[in-house]
């Protein structure tokens, strides 16, 4: 459930509207369902606002973006108007429009960058690029965006709802783009291109200390040390996994590789992996 400010859908709903009013709106509304362009008569702010909400309420997000940008064009200068900004772009959210959404939201962003709505301007700009963050065979792009959007949010309202729930979400946005960097290391390791590989299992560990897949990348790495007879490096990255991973299955088969050569996880002092842990 997204999250709405209090001063939202229904502190809004409440406000002294007039609800038979409301329900003439709701009535011209069914008629501009679709994709068919309605020509609107000048009505009240109240009328187009109970219909926009009606809309919300039923389902029919598309009318109800449509009334709610009436609002704004019909009434620019009522207490309404920069809320309906907020409230159009929340529509085609729903509706899974989700670059209508962004491009009402930088609008309402470039307007009013100190409205008491734009904390969750920024917010629902960074869950519309959350919503579209693809499984992890294909482009990240969506990711990216997501995991930029959401820092913004964190960076600039760091004791609100919306920051932490932006937080959470870091985590699994970040978990995210590491595990496009496995997929595509392993691909290299399939390959046998292993520095290719390497540099993608060294930036999982680098970029992504705190996700899940650095064990794997370190095993990982382990193992593409040893196929280019780089013993000093795979050394230090079993040493690494089992500082930080002792019971892992991970560490348990890196062992197991470099016991194959006669070898032991090492510390080298010369290590790229001593100097990110501060090891000497």
């Amino acid at each position: 459930m997204l999250l709405l400010n209090s001063s939202g859908i229904g502190a809004i709903r409440r406000a002294g509207m007039l609800r038979a009013v409301a329900a003439a709106g709701a009535l011209v509304l069914a008629a501009c369902e679709g994709n068919q362009e309605f020509d609107y008569e000048d009505r009240a702010v109240e009328d187009l606002y109970n219909g926009a909400m009606d809309s919300l309420e039923s389902g029919s997000y598309s009318a109800a973006s449509r009334l709610f940008d009436e609002v704004d064009r019909q009434h620019p200068y009522s207490v309404w108007a920069t809320k309906v900004q907020v409230m159009s772009a929340y529509a085609h959210y729903l509706n899974d429009d989700y670059d209508e959404a962004i491009i009402a939201l930088d609008g309402f962003l470039e307007l009013h960058p100190g409205n008491s709505d734009a904390p969750y301007a920024y917010y629902l700009k960074a869950i519309c690029y959350y919503e579209q963050i693809s499984d992890v065979g294909r482009d990240q792009k969506m990711t990216e965006l997501a995991m930029q959007s959401l820092e913004e949010v964190a960076r600039r309202y760091p004791s609100t709802k919306y920051a932490r729930d932006a937080r959470l979400k870091l985590n699994l946005t970040r978990d995210h783009l590491a595990g496009k960097e496995m997929d595509i290391g392993r691909f290299y390791l399939r390959q046998s291109e292993y520095l290719a590989a390497i540099n993608r299992f060294r930036n999982v560990v680098e970029s992504y200390q705190t996700t899940t897949h650095v064990p794997e990348a370190l095993h990982r790495l382990t193992e593409s040390y040893l196929a280019l007879g780089i013993s000093d490096e795979a050394q230090m990255s079993a040493a690494v996994l089992g500082h930080n991973y002792p019971g892992s299955q991970w560490y348990q088969d890196s062992y197991a590789l470099l016991q194959r050569r006669n070898l032991e996880p090492e510390e080298k002092e010369g290590s790229w992996l001593a100097g990110l842990w501060n090891w000497f």
